[in-house]
């Protein structure tokens, strides 16, 4: 461990301060990531501003519909909020379906969207790695690659975002609040993480100093019927290999609105734009969900050893859907 200064912010407009002055700065919440990175070698920051005791902790209803997240909400309250459970179940169900009961009692909501892959070549600093060292080369291309990108990779980086909570706000369409040197803005969830591209070292749009604040999910009556589906090793404390959130608005069996988004495919969660465009419309049946899921991973580019996520990731597609429909009948 190397040595770092310690500051426990007072407020938010403190917090951004400190950091952005800084370019060896960082913030801490839970902690679950980043300490794991300095124990490592693989984050250096030489301050820590402690942000997890400022005023952002509560789940709270907005006035014109939809609800507010604190970014320092921990994953295991946020899981079992009523608000939460009753009307975005696929966001309680993702978040219950990563790391472990431990972790998810420290971890908090911006850091969740915040983590970094879990590439192990990304981890082991004895072996090149762009997002590490930027121009290094990419041990991952002609390593083990079974966790690895499927769709939207680069020469670059091929590694995956590993949240779950991600992929569920990819498809409730969430939006961030962010609180930076010149002030506040807002960032939705999609955008937020980038493809890796030529600058695998960037995961996400936010500039050094910017401060994630709230989590905004929209009024959205569908999300009230919503999934998400996990692939994975083990039942318990692994990352997906394929994941699934989704939600189906239908009506006298026709599609009328979807939403879809896919994890352990990509640098960022997936969301599956194309394959809303196919159910859009279609018959909500099993012939439709695969035309959608074909036309979403049309793109995908294997590597060595992960040829099988594309048929794991067009059947899970599949039976999501399947599963939304026989949900809504009942």
């Amino acid at each position: 461990m190397r040595p770092f200064e310690y500051e426990r912010a007072s407020d938010a407009v403190d917090a951004v301060a400190s950091v952005a002055s800084r370019p060896g700065a960082a913030f801490l919440g839970g902690g679950t990531n980043l300490i794991d990175h300095m124990k490592l070698g693989v984050a250096t920051p030489d301050l820590l501003v402690d942000v997890a005791r400022l005023p952002f902790d509560t789940v709270e209803s907005l006035p014109g519909g939809g609800v507010r997240i604190g970014a320092a909400v921990r994953n295991s309250g946020l899981a079992a909020e009523p608000l939460i459970r009753e009307r975005y179940p696929v966001l309680s169900q993702a978040l219950l379906a990563g790391a472990s009961g431990q972790l998810r009692n420290l971890a908090t909501t911006a850091g969740n969207l915040l983590q970094r892959t879990r590439c192990v070549y990304f981890q082991d600093v004895t072996t090149p790695c762009n997002k590490r060292e930027p121009g290094s080369g990419c041990s991952a291309l002609h390593g083990y690659t079974r966790y690895h990108a499927v769709l939207g990779a680069s020469e670059h980086c091929v590694a995956v975002h590993p949240s779950d909570m991600a992929v569920a706000l990819t498809a409730l369409d969430a939006l961030v609040q962010v609180q930076g040197p010149d002030g506040g803005r807002s960032v939705r969830v999609a955008e937020l993480h980038r493809l890796p591209g030529d600058a695998p070292d960037r995961d996400t749009v936010l500039e050094h100093g910017e401060l994630i604040t709230a989590v905004d999910l929209p009024e959205l009556p569908m999300a009230a019927h919503s999934l998400y589906r996990k692939v994975r090793d083990r039942a318990s404390y692994a990352f997906a290999l394929v994941s699934v959130a989704a939600m189906l608005d239908v009506e006298d069996g026709t599609v009328l609105e979807a939403r879809v988004a896919f994890g352990g495919l990509a640098h960022k969660p997936w969301r599956a734009s194309r394959a809303e465009d196919v159910l859009l419309g279609a018959p909500a049946n099993e012939e439709t969900f695969r035309r959608a899921a074909d036309a979403e991973l049309a793109g995908a580019r294997h590597l060595r050893d992960n040829a099988f996520k594309v048929p794991m990731a067009r059947n899970t597609l599949v039976a999501v859907l399947r599963d939304l429909v026989q949900e809504r009948r009942r």
